[in-house]
């Protein structure tokens, strides 16, 4: 049974939006929103926006649909690329961004979600730069070429290594590291291809900024359940 909740009422409004809209202008695409109105209560109840409207036994269908529906799509991606790849259609590579992008987004909640946040930051940076090198490896293998245009990818290896160390001079250089690529990128046209590159890269390298400047919560929510009382046997039976 939903639960007639803020959250509820919120998706409602999405859903009929997204119908009057496509009443009006007869355009499919806006029927794209009725996702947003499905997958809202499971998204902020991951971010931890609106937890309180989600009991543990919700949270844990979540945790378990989610991952499956995530396999199924990286799975479809995976054959829908081989197929258009087969066929000659360069439309493959829209879903290798597509394939790319869930894997990074995943693996960076994966990390950031600790709440280490200082080691989060430095382990995004690294990470970052490692995949920058394997993509100029990719290109130039090698090489001079390919070693003179790894050394940015090394840098930025370097600097995520030193965040540990200081992690707020850090935060500040990989914020004007990224403005830098994000100009460098764009620079070379607003294509599809660009702009991925732009989101795998910089805002990756964002989010490592703000972790390297906020306080680590990793060992203050340890404490704090150390220190919730068990639950007792007769109520975890009823």
């Amino acid at each position: 049974m939903r639960k007639k909740d803020p959250i509820f009422w919120v998706a409602t409004g999405i859903f009929l939006v997204a119908i009057v809209i496509y009443a009006t202008t007869r355009d499919q695409r806006w029927l794209f929103l009725m996702i947003a109105s499905y997958l809202l209560r499971p998204t902020l109840a991951s971010l931890g926006v609106a937890r309180q409207y989600v009991d543990e036994r919700q949270m844990s269908i979540h945790y378990r649909s989610g991952n499956i529906a995530f396999a199924v799509m990286i799975v479809a991606s995976v054959v829908l690329a081989v197929v258009q790849s087969s066929k000659g259609d360069h439309s493959w590579e829209l879903f290798n961004i597509v394939i790319i992008l869930g894997l990074a987004s995943k693996a960076l909640f994966n990390v950031v979600l600790v709440k280490n946040y200082r080691e989060a930051g430095s382990r995004i940076i690294m990470a970052v730069g490692l995949l920058m090198l394997l993509f100029v490896a990719m290109e130039n293998g090698a090489t001079i070429g390919g070693l003179v245009e790894s050394s940015p990818s090394l840098l930025i290896v370097g600097i995520g290594w030193l965040a540990r160390k200081f992690p707020k001079t850090i935060g500040s250089i990989v914020f004007a590291v990224t403005a830098i690529l994000l100009f460098v990128i764009l620079r070379r046209g607003l294509t599809l291809g660009q702009i991925a590159t732009a989101l795998m890269i910089c805002v990756p390298l964002i989010l490592a900024g703000a972790c390297l400047f906020a306080p680590d919560r990793s060992h203050a929510d340890s404490r704090a359940d150390a220190a919730r009382p068990a639950p007792s046997p007769l109520t975890t039976h009823t």
